[in-house]
């Protein structure tokens, strides 16, 4: 039982129609207008991955392509990217440090509470 989507031509709308069967293809008409003047449109595709294969693709370095580790910005973008594929909530501290390297500053230059950072565990 498929849903076909459609352009109409009369009206310039998206029309989804399901079909009972794939076999009866039924006239389609538009929802919004009525015209049965329509061209059929390349549906969307949504694939699920397991968690598994999210994390091999983390750790393959293919999304550190574009990372520029000496602009903040790039590396504010990199974190945001990783926080969103890791589908949980970082909390409020990820979230001010990216908040601050996106206006420029590097994480090496973020300290707790704005001090200076530790250079070295002794």
């Amino acid at each position: 039982m498929p849903i076909y989507e459609y352009r109409c031509n009369g009206c310039q709308k998206r029309v989804s129609i399901f079909q009972r069967s794939i076999q009866g293809a039924t006239a389609a008409a538009c929802s919004h207008c009525g015209s049965t003047d329509l061209t059929r449109l390349m549906s969307r595709v949504a694939v699920m991955r397991s968690e598994e294969s999210h994390f091999e693709d983390l750790a393959s370095g293919a999304g550190l392509a574009d990372l520029d580790e000496s602009d903040p910005r790039s590396v504010a973008r990199w974190a945001r990217r990783m926080g969103r594929e890791m589908g949980e909530e970082l909390g409020p501290e990820f979230d001010e440090m990216v908040e601050r390297m996106e206006a420029g500053e590097m994480p090496e230059d973020l300290g707790e509470g704005g001090e200076e950072p530790l250079d070295d565990f002794d």
